[in-house]
């Protein structure tokens, strides 16, 4: 009676071991958080991810909450239930400048989340309103020591915000930084001509630029995006060695089980390596990189430091 007691016992336990390897995530309907308004870059990705994973049984809903330069989500997230149920979408602004720009911030970047997978990374688009006389950088930065200008952002700490300041510091110029909530409040503004110029995401600005409503300038990427090979460089334009990169990754809060972190981790590569994901990202100059949490983790160290670098030089303040 008792062996045949504890092989009935054993057998569940192998059948209850064989249902957590086979549904480890998701378990119940998941949320993707998006610091910043819908219409930009991370509102893209976390959408294809939540369109994409439906088909693993869970509702997938994507939650805007923007604000503080995306600390308002982040922060959601980092005390949220480490069960895969809540993920962020991190950004290059959440994850490795906000840290150096924000006094208090509510949130420990490394330290309260669990890295997941890296998801693209695209450069900004410096686009300027079309009564700009301005038509190259060289013309942006003779007119910005002739008058007042001004560049929007989706917030103070973005790599939007950033990528402004590090133009200012090495142009020698002082254009004024205008911080929205998100960068679809600044868009309206800039096409009615209230601020000069925005170094929006590619993703956010090409339409924009191939529909005649904004003229771009130039790229923040180190080389020309293959998403519009015809738009310069700023270094190439005048101020070498520029370069300001966006990045999204996928985070969970602390404590998140290894095997869900895998799990996930899977399936992020799984959405971008298909075929017509790979095409849309292309065509809006995002550049997916899944990779291993483990670089993931890596990498924003050493994001961490480059972008403090810059916060201290430029003199950035968070607004």
């Amino acid at each position: 009676m008792k062996v045949s007691r504890l092989i009935a016992a054993a057998t569940l336990g192998f059948a209850a071991l064989a249902a957590s390897a086979q549904g480890v995530w998701p378990t119940k309907p998941i949320r993707i958080v998006v610091t910043f308004t819908p219409g930009g870059a991370p509102d893209t990705l976390a959408r294809i991810l939540a369109e994409k994973w439906t088909a693993l049984g869970q509702p997938v809903t994507v939650d805007n909450k923007p604000g503080a330069g995306g600390n308002i989500g982040a922060d959601f997230v980092a005390k949220s239930a480490p069960d895969g149920a809540t993920l962020v979408v991190g950004t290059v602004g959440t994850h490795a400048i906000n840290p150096a720009l924000y006094a208090n911030m509510p949130y420990n970047a490394q330290r309260d989340f669990t890295p997941v997978a890296f998801l693209a990374s695209t450069p900004n688009l410096l686009v300027v309103n079309n009564s700009v006389p301005a038509r190259t950088v060289p013309e942006l930065i003779a007119l910005a020591k002739k008058q007042p200008l001004t560049f929007g952002s989706s917030g103070s700490g973005t790599s939007i915000h950033l990528s402004g300041e590090l133009f200012n510091t090495m142009a020698g110029v002082k254009m004024q930084h205008i911080p929205y909530k998100g960068r679809a409040a600044a868009i309206p503004d800039l096409l009615g001509g209230r601020i000069t110029m925005i170094f929006d995401n590619m993703p956010s600005a090409l339409p924009l630029v191939k529909s005649g409503e904004l003229r771009a300038i130039a790229v923040t990427s180190a080389q020309r995006s293959p998403a519009a090979p015809q738009i310069p460089t700023v270094a190439e334009s005048g101020l070498p060695g520029f370069e300001a990169t966006s990045w999204f990754a996928l985070f969970a809060p602390a404590g998140l089980p290894r095997d869900v972190q895998m799990k996930i981790n899977a399936e992020t590569a799984r959405v971008l390596a298909m075929p017509d994901v790979k095409e849309k990202l292309a065509t809006l100059g995002l550049e997916p990189n899944p990779g291993t949490p483990e670089q993931l983790s890596a990498f924003m160290q050493t994001e961490l430091t480059k972008w403090a670098k810059v916060v201290k030089e430029s003199g950035a303040k968070a607004d």
